[in-house]
């Protein structure tokens, strides 16, 4: 009895499905889940489901904000904010342009990957930056006409283990 309550409620969309582990690819796209995307557009509105008849729940108006989408469905893709806030949003708002956003208050921004390098900027917290190469332990970001290197776990956007080249 108790396992057909749990079925049904899970029918039901009352359960909250588990995030996908990395190894899981999007039944639409075939790119990994979760992956980091970015906002396309200058407002994105964030609705409770994967369709234009569900309700908006907020509206994201932060051109380049990175977000983490989390599931598919057609053209919607579940995403989630850096405060673990998400919904459903049309993937023609999104892009696959990279960017992070500055967890750390005035993070410096170094020539080279090495703290004893020139510091080329201070960057506030929540500044949006694009994303370049990473390494293990730090990435190369471009942010307000500024390029240099930043401690990756200052970032929000990037996944500690992620390699890009």
């Amino acid at each position: 009895m108790f396992k057909k309550a749990i079925a049904m409620a899970m029918a039901l969309g009352l359960f909250a499905a588990p995030l996908a582990s990395a190894q899981d690819k999007g039944p639409e796209t075939n790119l990994p889940l979760p992956r980091f995307v970015s906002l396309k557009a200058s407002e994105g509105n964030v609705r409770r489901g994967p369709s234009l008849t569900h309700r908006i729940d907020w509206v994201y108006k932060r051109r380049s904000m990175p977000l983490e989408i989390t599931a598919e469905h057609g053209h919607w893709r579940r995403v989630r904010d850096r405060d673990g806030a998400g919904g459903w949003v049309h993937y023609s708002l999104l892009s696959g342009s990279r960017t992070v956003i500055i967890e750390q208050d005035m993070l410096s921004l170094y020539q080279r990957e090495d703290p004893d390098s020139p510091v080329v900027a201070r960057l506030e917290l929540g500044v949006i930056a694009r994303l370049g190469d990473c390494g293990p332990d730090w990435c190369k970001l471009t942010a307000k006409g500024y390029k240099g290197w930043a401690d990756k776990t200052a970032l929000w956007g990037v996944k500690p283990d992620e390699i890009r080249e």
